[in-house]
């Protein structure tokens, strides 16, 4: 599998800054993959968002973009970024279609605006100045400015953050049908749903360091209980009983629990991304 970017021993100190915000990070992200960057605020995570969209070029160590030195990929590494970050920056006495003609015009080529805005529910408020927008108008409006160009990356920060559900779903929608048609995904958020329903791999940066890089569900393994939690009607209440995983196929009690009780819930003792970011990190989601 072709590597998107290769990063070895990537470190980067602010001017007057006493450490390194990024210290010696190796990881790659792999073409057609949706790849998450999770960690508190000032872990280094934006820091290295900045390098990758090249904000940031006085970095030490080495980035290869599909094999290319990323110092050494000019101008025209940014036809195949599309970047969307936790601020939306629009124009605010533009409309949104003047917003999306002006951005679209620093590219050679470029996707379908009115099929875009149409699908995030924005197209009969094309005409609208962003400054009479919601926040989630922005916020939408921000992730169809990053897919203008047709990129072949995606570089997204807190990009369902003050959606409603309806509307998130949509765009999380749309970026797994990015990917699928083999587009790669740089994600950095600390909405842990928008990392167990998008995420192929994560990586926690801590203190600028990584801490872990594995898949969602092999985090979920390694940090889980495997345990089944059975609740079930007794004696007009509710109790409550755990059992090992292991041989639970030919638990005679468990077995008779199933068939002679009127069971309430059945779970495994899988932890959640949210309990995984506070244990790897050991700061809690915001």
């Amino acid at each position: 599998m072709t590597n998107a970017f290769t990063v070895k021993n990537l470190s980067y100190r602010y001017p007057k800054a006493k450490q390194d915000a990024v210290a010696g990070l190796d990881f790659e992200v792999r073409e057609g993959e949706i790849f998450g960057l999770l960690g508190p605020s000032g872990a280094g995570k934006s820091t290295t968002q900045k390098i990758l969209t090249k904000l940031l070029e006085d970095y030490r160590g080495s980035i290869q973009c599909f094999g290319q030195d990323l110092r050494q990929t000019g101008k025209a590494y940014y036809e195949q970024i599309g970047v969307g970050f936790e601020m939306p920056v629009h124009f605010t006495k533009l409309t949104a279609m003047e917003n999306m003609n002006f951005f679209r015009g620093f590219y050679t080529k470029g996707a379908d605006v009115q099929a875009l805005l149409t699908r995030v529910g924005l197209w009969e408020y094309r005409d609208v100045r962003v400054g009479e927008y919601s926040k989630g108008m922005k916020v939408r409006l921000n992730f169809v400015r990053a897919m203008l160009n047709a990129p072949r990356i995606l570089f997204l920060d807190e990009v369902t953050n003050g959606l409603d559900p309806a509307n998130a779903r949509i765009i999380k929608d749309m970026i797994a049908e990015f990917r699928q048609g083999g587009g790669t995904v740089f994600l950095t958020t600390h909405l842990m749903s928008d990392v167990e329903q998008l995420c192929d791999r994560v990586a926690f940066c801590v203190q600028g360091k990584l801490a872990e890089v594995s898949t969602p569900r092999e985090l979920k393994l390694r940090y889980g209980s495997r345990m089944v939690t059975v609740e079930y009607r007794e004696a007009g209440g509710v109790e409550r009983r755990s059992f090992p995983m292991e041989g639970i196929g030919a638990n005679a009690e468990f077995l008779s629990l199933l068939r002679e009780k009127e069971i309430e819930t059945l779970h495994s003792g899988e932890t959640s991304m949210e309990d995984i970011f506070i244990r790897v990190t050991g700061v809690k989601v915001a």
